[in-house]
């Protein structure tokens, strides 16, 4: 495996759907991180979140917009901002939700990470104990099941598989073919942990503090649920990507 690369040019990517209301405070609580760039992934959004990103990217440098033309799913957004990413000359590739649930003040703290020698870093909501504020019971219980059940079936050495605040070296992701990858919900996110693990990167978490949205509506539902129940174990028998 080659040497990583110096860290030069990270990039945030946030994928939305009507998420008007979060974006001004996301926006205002990213830290003042060197070359760091926004790439927001709107699908069909009918809030006016597209003009907002737009006007933004007027105002202030390193703010990109790829607009799809339905809600097509958490996964296929990551892996159109990662060819994107790809593409260009960007060291770093984050996830971080648009609700509000993830810190944007922890990005320093995985950059931290990777300059530490890994290649990618998940921020765990279970990590030292539960961080977890304003779930319901009945989600984390899901929640923590699903972490259960991904370790069982493959071995994957995370607290939090499911994570959705996270970020990887530019090696990791160039090392997948990122066009097979089956997952859509929140299977993606293990899918893709799972993948770079099996490819012998260095895999590392960080804790965090994750809290349930105030604005807009959960994308989760049963689909999402019934796709990780079925993609899980079938992980075991694939060989990498």
């Amino acid at each position: 495996m080659p040497s990583p690369r110096p860290i030069r040019h990270p990039l945030m990517i946030v994928p939305t759907y009507n998420e008007r209301g979060n974006l001004p405070e996301l926006v205002s609580r990213i830290p003042a991180v060197d070359s760091l760039d926004l790439l927001f992934i709107d699908d069909a959004s009918r809030d006016g979140t597209p003009d907002w990103i737009r006007n933004l990217a007027a105002s202030r440098r390193g703010v990109h917009l790829l607009e799809r033309p339905a809600k097509l799913g958490l996964g296929t957004a990551y892996i159109t901002g990662f060819k994107w990413a790809l593409e260009r000359d960007y060291d770093l590739m984050f996830e971080m939700d648009a609700d509000l649930s993830h810190d944007p003040a922890e990005i320093p703290n995985f950059i931290r990470k990777i300059e530490e020698g890994h290649d990618l870093v998940i921020g765990s909501r279970y990590l030292d104990g539960i961080r977890i504020i304003n779930w319901p019971l009945g989600r984390l219980m899901l929640s923590q099941f699903a972490a259960y059940y991904t370790r069982f079936w493959t071995g994957l050495p995370l607290t939090d598989p499911t994570s959705g605040f996270k970020c990887f070296r530019r090696e990791a992701l160039q090392a997948l073919n990122l066009d097979r990858i089956r997952s859509n919900g929140y299977a993606f996110q293990i899918e893709m942990d799972y993948y770079v693990w099996r490819k012998g990167f260095k895999l590392a978490e960080i804790p965090i503090i994750f809290t349930d949205r105030i604005h807009g509506t959960s994308k989760m539902n049963p689909s999402i649920v019934r796709e990780a129940v079925r993609v899980i174990p079938l992980l075991r028998f694939t060989r990498p990507k």
